[in-house]
């Protein structure tokens, strides 16, 4: 699991990468990702999803939205 320093980096790099393949501000971007599932995973040590870039967590995210 990542300490907590390390998680807010992740998240950071997720609502960039959230941020510029949606076209919306971070802010926006933060919003949409901490009312996520994925938000959830992501701090689910179990789900090993911290591993993963920060491209693949944004596209989660996204295919979330869409409802897949």
């Amino acid at each position: 699991m990542l300490r907590t320093d390390q998680m807010w980096y992740k998240i950071g790099g997720v609502v960039m990468v959230l941020a510029a393949q949606l076209n919306i501000s971070p802010i926006r971007a933060l919003g949409l990702f901490y009312e996520s599932k994925t938000c959830e995973d992501l701090h689910n040590p179990d789900t090993l999803l911290y591993t993963f870039s920060d491209a693949y967590v944004a596209d989660e995210v996204i295919a979330e939205l869409q409802g897949m």
